[in-house]
């Protein structure tokens, strides 16, 4: 059973996430996360199931170690959380979303504790060579409350059985595991060299809920980077 937390999102285009403790009660996070914290929190650092799920975890990029907030004081403890970027938190209670939900491997904030946090691969190898984001995902499990952090606004759809929907792979955040997760190709030469948006989309297929962020960060890093000037000084 994970904890029952309460919380509350801060913000309105930069969010950070308060959670709210009782004696007893913790939440889980990447290394690096933590924004604040008050007394009578203790952090206690480790690989989050053993020394696989942590190196599964570095393979994939993200830290090798999970931090526990436990409150181990009297009364109310507050301890908030914000991720590295601009954008929205989301909370997803894994206890009406089936138990589990695969997000993006950087999106995952924080999670009460009890949540299990474990890497995910997608069904089909194509994602991971094609799909630009890679086919690592983070699967989230138990019947409380987690946290993913996504780039600009949130749309949340819920497909029927058999819906799809095709997306840029960069901004798709999470997804219900009922859903299928793979990439196609688009057709056409003029669509590989003039679309700008690449040979290969994400299409998910229902039943099944996905969130999808407008504002992936990666595109929003490479348009930081076309715009600085290059020094024509270098050799």
């Amino acid at each position: 059973m994970a904890d029952v937390i309460d919380f509350e999102i801060h913000g309105a285009e930069m969010q950070l996430v308060e959670i709210e403790l009782d004696p007893g009660e913790g939440v889980r996070a990447e290394a690096g996360a933590m924004m604040y914290m008050s007394d009578g929190i203790a952090m206690q650092t480790g690989t989050g199931g053993g020394l696989f799920s942590g190196f599964k975890r570095m393979l994939t990029g993200e830290s090798f170690f999970i931090t526990t907030f436990l409150h181990e004081g009297e009364g109310k403890a507050h301890v908030a959380f914000a991720a590295p970027y601009p954008g929205k938190v989301v909370p997803l209670d894994l206890a009406q979303l089936g138990g589990q939900v695969l997000c993006q491997k950087d999106a995952f904030l924080c999670a009460a504790s009890g949540i299990e946090i474990d890497v995910a691969f997608s069904k089909k190898l194509g994602a991971g060579i094609f799909g630009g984001e890679g086919f690592i995902l983070q699967r989230l499990s138990g019947d409380g409350l987690a946290f993913v952090h996504a780039g600009g606004t949130i749309v949340r759809k819920d497909l029927l059985p058999g819906q799809t929907l095709r997306v840029d792979t960069g901004a798709l955040v999470a997804l219900t595991p009922s859903v299928d997760y793979s990439v196609k190709f688009i057709g056409g030469f003029r669509n590989a060299l003039f679309g700008g948006e690449g040979l290969f989309v994400t299409t998910l297929e229902g039943p099944g809920t996905v969130w999808l962020q407008s504002l992936p960060f990666a595109r929003l890093a490479d348009r930081i980077v076309a715009a600085i000037p290059q020094d024509r000084n270098q050799g």
